[in-house]
């Protein structure tokens, strides 16, 4: 028994086999049924596939289980859970990335008053010491060490923010994904 019948014809489908429907979900999680938390391994497997699906199709997972028949409603409660799970999961992304964002400001301002106060200190140290060469590299080294104080607001505006924004997006498209459980005796 199908317990949608929508088709994946024009969708990017995943595909989970499974003995039985509670191996989908965290077997120490105490919560209701419908608001379960997926097992880690087939929450990495689900999400790595669908890293790995072409972004323009909308995703259908189909669960075959290995019985003669599922429920109407066991169908529709994994179907609610799957969806509930990875809605959770783009929030909290969401969550870490603002956070990682404000870190990113705070870490910005303390660079940007670093590097112009080494600035200040090392043109004052190459001043003061004019004809030294050890004011020289006084100054070359305070300037060096004011940029590497622009090191992390650098590393989390360049490089740190778009991952977590995929990441995000890709359990959206989780989170919208139909559902379908199959019922699908072992051979």
């Amino acid at each position: 028994m199908t317990t949608e019948t929508s088709s994946p014809a024009n969708r990017a489908l995943i595909e989970v086999r499974v003995g039985e429907l509670k191996q989908l979900f965290n077997s120490l999680d105490p919560t209701p049924f419908r608001e379960r938390d997926l097992d880690p391994r087939a929450e990495e497997f689900i999400a790595g596939w669908a890293g790995e699906l072409p972004r323009h199709l909308p995703l259908c997972l189909v669960i075959h289980v290995d019985r003669h028949v599922v429920s109407e409603d066991e169908g529709t409660m994994v179907r609610e859970a799957v969806g509930e799970f990875f809605r959770q999961r783009a929030t909290a992304t969401r969550r870490r990335l603002r956070q990682l964002l404000r870190v990113g400001r705070t870490s910005l301002l303390i660079g940007v008053a670093a590097l112009a106060l080494s600035v200040v200190a090392g043109d004052l140290a190459a001043t003061l010491m004019a004809g030294n060469r050890f004011g020289g590299i006084l100054g070359e080294s305070l300037l060096i060490g004011g940029w590497v104080a622009m090191w992390r607001p650098l590393e989390v505006f360049l490089y740190d923010w778009w991952p977590v924004q995929a990441e995000a997006r890709l359990f959206d498209r989780l989170s919208a994904m139909s559902v379908r459980v199959v019922a699908s005796a072992p051979h």
